[in-house]
């Protein structure tokens, strides 16, 4: 049984958080401009590397605002006939694409800062003016990355944390240049000449902290593009899943994320015997625990038939045709050379053709050889449904007459001349063996344990007056 995939996930709430998550981006998009102008002029200004590589860092941020703007829009549509999983991978993608664009500014920073730090000499003028876009720059950044990585969090959007990532790495990369600018200044008032390199030198840090935390970022999107399982979330799952009531075994789960959702794909074993019903509702509260764990989830259960330990293989083998819309009776089991060879008769509607029908017969062997073993081997034969039961009517006409009667009659008269068989009933399967069934009265008086002893020595007898039968049902009732 499969269930369909579910989301709590509303049309209005849907609308609520694409509002939201645009109104994030466009926010990033016009801090970023501010920031990335400001520092651009106040470097030329100034002549600083920190700060001229704080307004490449900053440019680079706009353009990945910009990416995340376009992409968040782009994710939030619905799935369609090309994209049936939706659009949530473009999210991964502009978060991959931004962290290419990083590693790029911070070849240059890198390239300029040792080109300053051992072979040529520029003046910086580490001005008040400096110092103050520095810290405008700060304040910006702190207050973006928080509004950005809130949205981010809620929304399960990787863009925005992309973007919040850039602006909480701003932070740190302009207290370094600020660092660097007051070495300057120091260096100047002083005179001691190393001092004068550390403009050089906290633009190379700043570049080195970029790569670090853009090859995390960098990681995770290729990771989700990839569809790489969230570390530890499918085994933390498996084990939340065991615990639900009427699953006996999880027996596969998948996960693939694609921006803010994630998918997940899971066959979980319950007690063959519970009806449809019972089976949906198992599946109804797997579905529910997977979306406690991932509120946006995409969830495709399946429900399969679980064999209790223990359990006869001729159950077993009865319970899985069942699962497939099949039934097989002439079970006969033989070991050949260390192999189990499992011989039996398939019943297929009637209205299949030989292809549909092997077709289905084989996928009902296949899983035979999962739950056997691949040293199973299987000969089956294909026939109609119905086709022993007409049989078994057939051979069941045919064997009550008179002369089976009185062959029963006779093998009970030497037990005891009180034992009164009636109602004398013989089916026949295909592979010529038979099922008896008949009434026996018996006197009221006698004690349940004699009855039963006689019952007994009745159908010891009967086996050895009739060798082909393969049960006997004896009904006691009072005479």
């Amino acid at each position: 049984m499969s269930s369909s995939p579910i989301s709590n996930n509303t049309p209005h709430s849907s609308a609520v958080a694409q509002r939201e998550k645009r109104s994030a981006a466009v926010s990033s998009v016009a801090a970023a401009v501010f920031l990335t102008t400001m520092k651009l002029v106040v470097g030329l200004m100034t002549g600083s590397l920190g700060i001229l590589s704080e307004a490449a860092h900053s440019g680079l941020d706009l353009v990945a605002a910009l990416v995340t703007f376009f992409a968040v829009r782009v994710s939030d549509r619905p799935a369609d006939e090309h994209h049936q999983f939706g659009h949530g991978k473009v999210e991964n993608l502009s978060a991959l694409v931004e962290t290419l664009l990083l590693f790029l500014t911070c070849a240059w920073i890198i390239y300029e800062a040792i080109q300053r730090l051992f072979f040529k000499h520029v003046a910086v003028d580490a001005s008040i003016w400096a110092f103050a876009i520095m810290a405008v720059s700060i304040l910006v950044d702190f207050t973006r990355s928080r509004v950005l990585m809130r949205a981010a969090k809620a929304h399960r959007s990787q863009a925005l944390e992309a973007d919040a990532l850039h602006f909480s790495t701003d932070i740190w990369s302009s207290s370094v240049v600020i660092l660097g600018l007051a070495g300057v200044r120091i260096s100047q008032a002083t005179g001691i000449g190393w001092l004068g390199k550390a403009d050089a030198g906290a633009a190379l840090i700043v570049a080195l902290i970029v790569i670090y935390v853009s090859a995390q970022l960098g990681r995770r999107a290729v990771a989700a593009l990839l569809d790489t399982a969230p570390a530890g979330l499918a085994a933390s799952l498996r084990e939340q899943l065991r615990q639900v009531p009427g699953v006996r075994e999880v027996r596969q789960l998948r996960l693939r994320e694609a921006g803010p959702r994630t998918f997940v794909d899971l066959v979980v074993a319950v007690d063959p015997d519970l009806s449809v019903m019972d089976s949906h509702r198992v599946a109804s509260r797997v579905e529910e625990t997977v979306m406690s764990a991932l509120p946006d989830a995409d969830v495709m259960v399946h429900v399969e038939g679980a064999h209790a330990e223990g359990e006869d293989w001729p159950a077993q083998v009865r319970a899985t045709a069942a699962a497939y819309g099949l039934r097989v009776h002439g079970l006969h089991a033989h070991e050949v050379s260390g192999r189990l060879s499992l011989h039996l008769h398939v019943e297929v509607s009637d209205t299949l053709t030989l292809e549909e029908a092997h077709a289905r017969v084989t996928a009902f062997e296949q899983e035979l050889h999962r739950i056997f073993g691949p040293a199973l081997e299987v000969v089956s034969h294909i026939e109609p449904a119905g086709a022993s039961l007409r049989m078994e009517a057939v051979l069941a006409r045919a064997m009550s007459d008179e002369e089976i009667k009185l062959t029963v009659q006779k093998a009970l008269a030497g037990i005891c001349d009180s034992l009164s068989a009636h109602d004398i009933h013989v089916f026949a399967n295909a592979a010529g063996e038979y099922d008896l069934t008949l009434h026996c009265r018996l006197s009221g008086e006698m004690s349940i344990v004699d009855a039963h002893q006689l019952s007994d020595q009745a159908e010891e007898s009967i086996r050895k007056a009739l060798p082909q039968v393969r049960r006997v049902l004896i009904h006691l009732e009072p005479a």
